[in-house]
């Protein structure tokens, strides 16, 4: 994909950056050869491939999903600087 000055211009506007024309000559290399490389990648082969696949063997480590005790909520809004029974009241900063 050819990448031209007024793409780059375009993407700096979208992205509310001031480029010289340096850095737009820059860039515009630097995305036609990130453009190039994600080309390559598209001749891979990855059928059977799950897209989850991790070049590592690495597992998730899961916890157990047992009852932990909880706090009553009296204890937890106990140290509030200001709250009712059951919640935290906060400044209202909204009209």
């Amino acid at each position: 994909m050819e990448i031209t000055a007024e793409t780059v211009r375009g993407l700096a506007a979208l992205a509310q950056l001031e480029l010289d024309d340096a850095e737009v000559e820059r860039m515009r290399v630097d995305l036609a050869a990130i453009l190039d490389y994600v080309d390559q990648l598209s001749a891979l082969d990855v059928e059977g491939v799950p897209p989850t696949a991790h070049v590592l063997d690495v597992d998730t480590p899961f916890r157990s999903d047992d009852h932990v005790r909880r706090l009553p909520v009296s204890e937890v809004v106990r140290n509030a600087p200001d709250h009712d029974d059951n919640s935290y009241v906060v400044p209202k900063i909204l009209e």
